[in-house]
This record gives structure tokens, sequence and C-alpha cells, in this order.
């Protein structure tokens, strides 16, 4: 009885400081000077918000997730050498499949390619 009162209070007090912060954190008095960008004090030149290719933004997306999952790669090489279990092998086996699954549509979908 006393774990659940205890997990409600924390609950309350954590949206009570979200509300808090949220309010605080408001941003109020917008002028000119503060919603232009910043160009070394200088005028600014053209639009802060250019286009830019959703192809990049695609490539770039695509390279910080193969990147983390080279990340989580790196405790299944130690287990390869070191503690051969066959749940281990089993699992790292799978994450690889749906690794190689996830790159082989993106190359059917042609999300690799960089000019089309």
């Amino acid at each position: 009885m006393v774990m659940g009162l205890s997990v409600v209070f924390v609950c309350i007090v954590c949206c009570l400081f979200t509300g808090l912060f949220m309010m605080l954190s408001e941003k109020r008095g917008l002028d000119r000077e503060k919603c232009s960008p910043y160009e070394c004090g200088f005028e600014p030149i053209g639009s802060a918000r250019s286009p830019f290719s959703i192809r990049f933004f695609l490539v770039a997306v695509l390279f910080v997730v193969f990147d983390v999952e080279v990340v989580l790669l790196m405790p299944f090489a130690y287990m390869f050498f070191y503690g051969k279990s066959v749940l281990g092998i089993l699992s790292s086996s799978g994450f690889l499949l749906i690794l190689f699954v996830g790159l082989y549509h993106e190359y059917r979908e042609g999300s690799l390619e960089w000019v089309s």
C-alpha cells in the first residue's frame, strides 16, 4: 500500500514540476532582433529557412540509424569470442537479419541512391 502511494506521489510531483517548467520557459516579448538569425552583427543576407534536399536528410537519418546499430553490435563481437551461448548467437543472428531486411528495403525503395 505504501509503495503504491509513493508511486502516485512521485507521478504527481513530476506532473507539477513539468507544468511549472513549461510555464517558466515560455518565450515572452518576441521582437524583430530576437527572431532574426545571428550573423556576426550584420543584417541577415538571406532567409534562415532555406530549403534543403530531402535526399540529404534521408541519408543523414540512415547514417545515424546504422551508426547506432553498429554500437549495438559491439557486444555481439565480444560474445562470439568469449561466451559462445546458443541463445546469444540466435539473438544476434535475429538482430542482424532484421538489419539486413531493413537495408534491403531501403535499397529497393531507392533511398540509398543519391542521384535519381
